[in-house]
């Protein structure tokens, strides 16, 4: 029993054994197929068709192998369980190989892709600081004036104030058109100092002619350093014209290039904690003709200027089509307390304080300069007046200018300069003055001829009253034209004088600084506004001038500029220059000493005097 028994414990041991191996080895072959499809499975990115995702295959590989705890231990159903091919795990798939599309794929259905019809739409940039208010900017209207050395060194602050100006844009400085270098406007420090003195809020611009980004960005840098110390409250412009002009440094930039330099500038200015502006004329911006408005008017604020027949606010808005912060509606403003023309603005804005000086530094305290944008000739000599003049504390008799002293024939005085304004800079006394240089003769012996009376036929009927120049005009010691000699004074537009009679001859009496002068009465006008409704502009060229009808061909006598309109008021409306050589055919010859000429089926004009018969 024990021989049997022993021989049968052995059998069922060596069948435990057998059925030990047998399970090592489905073991063993299901761990493979296992690893075989995760392999697969991440090196295809494909799908077990059975599994679904590597997730699932991981799972399904775990319960196999804990399925296998259950197979039966008879040798028998193992290998049942083995051949079984459906009992194993299924190879799985290959996925389709793809080659990498082209950015350029005309394929790409999103390329084309238009599902709204709404085409593309504008291209717009938005940034938190997009025209942006200023802290204490507020909505309300205010007028203002801009200003440099052209209204001279010696403005009277307090009567532009009284005046009713509620601020005022200076020019700081200029990059000359030629040479690049960057100067200070010598009225600068002045008007700043003295606008803000009287409660008159401050701006400031600058005249570019930067070529480079670069550039622009040194001129933004000088501008906030020279500003720094003062209360800039109102924008600080890049201002930018006469590109057009070949003996600009910037002609032959393109808008893209210029457009990108003022963005130089504007965004510096912007950095240094300052408010930037773009100015330029309607002409210029309306359809982005010489600028890219689309990028300008999106980031800054925008100074438009433009000149309608009657000004604001008979004319209440500029027509420019886009959005613009500022409007330059004259340049022949007349303001108390400033001797000369001035450019005026309505700014769409106001604000409710004063900002404050970026450097804490006091600005230094300057004097009023009233030669400032004038050049004198130095001399010395004694003069005297050939009759007698007026001795003023600046060359203007405009409003600031005083009388302090006259000078009668046979007193002397040293002149130390001849200025180009027609004045002369005096030492009278240990003071520095100024007179009329036509009214002065170094001839210590000189002896003013005797007064002629008019003839009988020339009768003067008396009158009172304040007139100016419609243009230019020269007051003459008698009422002739046969001797430059007689020539005493130029007026301009704008300079007022007193008209004591106005006679048959064609001429009006003038007493000029207690003179007696003579000018032809057509040239004169009482209406003191004449110009805001016959200055010439680019959409009325020939308002206030007559044009006498011709049709003769002419060429220049040397070259002459070719202008969209008859005046040199505005440099931006030169469009071509006419050589000698070069025919035109002039088709009016105006009042005004320009002559109206067809060039290349345009309309231009051309002073007068520059032009002669074509051969």
């Amino acid at each position: 029993m024990e021989g049997k028994k022993h021989r049968k414990s052995r059998r069922k041991q060596k069948n435990r054994e057998g059925a030990v191996l047998v399970l090592g080895a489905v073991l063993v072959i299901l761990l493979i197929a296992a690893a075989v499809v995760i392999i697969l499975k991440i090196s295809s990115g494909g799908k077990s068709r059975e599994t679904g995702n590597l997730a699932e295959s991981v799972s399904e590989s775990t319960e196999a192998e804990e399925d296998t705890e259950s197979i039966p231990e008879s040798e028998e159903s193992r290998e049942t369980e083995s051949e079984n091919p459906e009992s194993l795990p299924e190879e799985p798939q290959a996925a389709v190989a793809a080659e990498v599309g082209s950015m350029e794929d005309e394929g790409d259905p999103q390329k084309s892709s238009n599902a709204s019809g709404q085409g593309n739409g504008a291209s717009v940039s938005i940034t938190t600081d997009t025209l942006k208010p200023t802290e204490g900017e507020t909505a309300e209207m205010t007028l203002g004036i801009d200003v440099s050395k052209y209204q001279g060194g010696n403005i009277d602050w307090s009567a532009v104030k009284a005046a009713g100006i509620d601020f005022a844009i200076v020019r700081v400085g200029y990059r000359t058109k030629a040479t690049g270098i960057i100067y200070e406007d010598p009225a600068a420090r002045y008007n700043i100092q003295e606008a803000q003195k009287n409660g008159i809020k401050v701006g400031a611009y600058f005249f570019s002619s930067a070529v480079t980004e670069q550039e622009a960005r040194e001129e933004a840098s000088w501008v906030a350093d020279f500003i720094s110390r003062y209360k800039i409250t109102y924008p600080v412009a890049y201002n930018c014209e006469d590109f057009k002009s070949e003996d600009s440094r910037q002609y032959g930039l393109d808008k893209t290039v210029r457009t990108g330099i003022a963005s130089a500038f504007l965004d510096s200015i912007q950095a240094a904690g300052y408010t930037p502006m773009f100015y330029a004329s309607r002409n210029e911006m309306e359809g982005n003709a010489d600028w890219d408005m689309d990028v300008l008017g999106s980031k800054y604020k925008v100074w438009v200027s433009q000149y309608p027949e009657k000004p604001f606010p008979d004319t209440p808005s500029a027509t420019y089509s886009g959005r613009h912060d500022m409007w330059q509606y004259t340049s022949q403003g007349q303001v108390a307390g400033i001797g000369k023309k001035v450019d005026v603005n309505v700014a769409y804005f106001g604000y409710s304080k004063e900002a404050e000086a970026k450097d804490s530094t006091p600005a230094e305290v300057v004097e009023a300069n009233p030669e400032v944008g004038i050049t004198f000739t130095e001399v010395q000599e004694t003069v005297t007046a050939k009759i007698e003049t007026n001795l003023r504390t600046a060359p203007t008799t405009a409003d600031g200018s005083q009388v302090v002293a006259k000078l009668v024939n046979g007193q002397t005085a040293t002149r130390t300069g001849v200025g180009n304004n027609g004045w002369s800079r005096l030492e009278y006394n240990g003071q520095k003055v100024y007179a009329v240089s036509s009214f002065l003769t170094a001839d210590l012996t000189y002896q003013a001829p005797a007064e002629e009376k008019p003839a009988p036929s020339q009768t003067y009927e008396p009158v009172n009253e304040t007139v100016t120049a419609k243009d230019t005009t020269n007051l003459r010691t008698e009422p002739s034209t046969a001797s430059q000699d007689t020539i005493a004074v130029t007026i301009h537009f704008g300079d007022t004088v007193n008209r004591v009679g106005i006679g048959s001859n064609g001429w009006s009496q003038i007493n000029y600084n207690g003179q007696i002068l003579y000018a032809v009465t057509s040239y004169l006008t009482t209406d003191l506004n004449y110009k805001s409704s016959t200055t010439p502009t680019p959409d009325n060229p020939e308002a206030g001038i007559t044009f006498t009808p011709v049709n003769d061909v002419v060429t220049a006598k040397s070259e002459t500029n070719l202008r969209t309109v008859p005046s040199t008021d505005s440099p931006d409306t030169v469009i071509g220059v006419l050589h000698n050589g070069e025919a035109a055919v002039r088709t009016g010859i105006g009042s005004n000493g320009w002559s109206r000429l067809e060039v290349g089926g345009q309309t231009v004009y051309a002073v007068t005097n520059y032009l002669t018969g074509a051969q």
